[in-house]
């Protein structure tokens, strides 16, 4: 059995993931090795690292060495938020490391990916859930940040890094020349917009579909699970009222309502000085796409400027 390699970055990473062969074989031995069935493994194909399950009770999520800060970063998180939360996050079974490669065997949960049940929700069902996203992500802000305070970036730094980038970013994306000509305009409001020296709070950065588990109470539908903490770090928690912002939302005053009001925030503090912040943390997320991120259809031709897209986005 050939060894797994160490990839110098995560294109080739990506190029030898797409063949199976190379590498499945090492992952079920690993799970042989912890008396794991292997006899039909299902493998995962989004996400960023090797993601198998195995049968139906756990998954092997196998990290290449120049990914190793994602594992630092769900082992960490796993343990720190275990039975902290009102819905379910993967348990750690095992870890360990094969070939300089760090692994953790989960639990894996039931439930349908919000990914799937999401777009034939009923619109009230849709309200409610987004509702209990906000009061999952206050869950975990509330517990304190523990080793993650160790991990890079830091907040200001990321911050510093996001602003001295993001306009190349959004010009390589496609961003039309309307909205970037307001972007200098915002960058320059940053620093009196975004707290960057507060106690920081846990970040996933990834509330979106894919990462979520929704479940059915005979008519309705409930957020039950949530997964992938690879990314994890820590700063000011609006940063992650943008994934269900951008994915779920779709500008509609009662979902976003539903959403901050999730959170924790009263229609009254949903100001155009909050909205304004919002839309300065949208343009400097780590993932910032508008274009292919926003979910309202057309939006690019309904607005003039980023004021005017701040208030499509979040319209209370």
């Amino acid at each position: 059995m050939l060894p797994l390699p160490d990839l110098p970055n995560f294109e080739a990473f990506k190029a030898w993931r797409a063949d199976t062969s190379q590498w499945l074989l090492v992952a079920l031995d690993i799970a042989h090795g912890h008396g794991l069935p292997t006899a039909s493994p299902h493998i995962f194909s989004t996400g960023t690292n090797l993601v198998i399950g195995l049968g139906d009770d756990v998954i092997l999520k196998l990290f290449p060495p120049l990914l190793r800060g994602q594992f630092v970063s769900e082992r960490a998180s796993l343990a720190l938020l275990r039975g902290r939360l009102g819905i379910s996050i993967p348990e750690i079974v095992f870890e360990g490391e094969r070939d300089g490669w760090p692994y953790l065997v989960i639990t894996r949960l039931s439930g349908v990916l919000g990914r799937d049940a999401w777009p034939a929700l009923p619109e009230d069902q849709k309200e409610i859930v987004l509702a209990q996203i906000g009061a999952t992500i206050a869950d975990v802000q509330r517990v304190p940040v523990g080793e993650l305070s160790l991990m890079e970036p830091r907040w200001d730094r990321f911050i510093a890094v996001q602003m001295a980038g993001c306009r190349a970013r959004h010009v390589r994306l496609g961003l039309p020349p309307k909205f970037l000509d307001g972007l200098d305009d915002l960058l320059r409001e940053v620093p009196t917009l975004i707290p960057l020296d507060t106690p920081p709070v846990i970040l996933t950065g990834e509330y979106i579909p894919e990462n979520f588990l929704l479940s059915r109470d005979g008519a309705n539908w409930r957020l039950s699970g949530l997964i992938d903490f690879g990314d994890v770090m820590t700063g000011w928690g609006e940063y992650d009222l943008l994934g269900p912002s951008a994915f779920m939302a779709a500008g509609k005053p009662r979902r976003v309502l539903s959403l901050l009001e999730g959170f924790g925030y009263s229609a009254a503090y949903i100001d155009a000085t909050l909205k304004r912040r919002l839309m300065a943390l949208m343009l400097l997320h780590r993932a910032s796409d508008p274009l292919r991120h926003i979910c309202i259809e057309g939006w690019q031709h309904q607005v003039g400027d980023l004021r005017e897209l701040q208030d499509l986005v979040w319209p209370v």
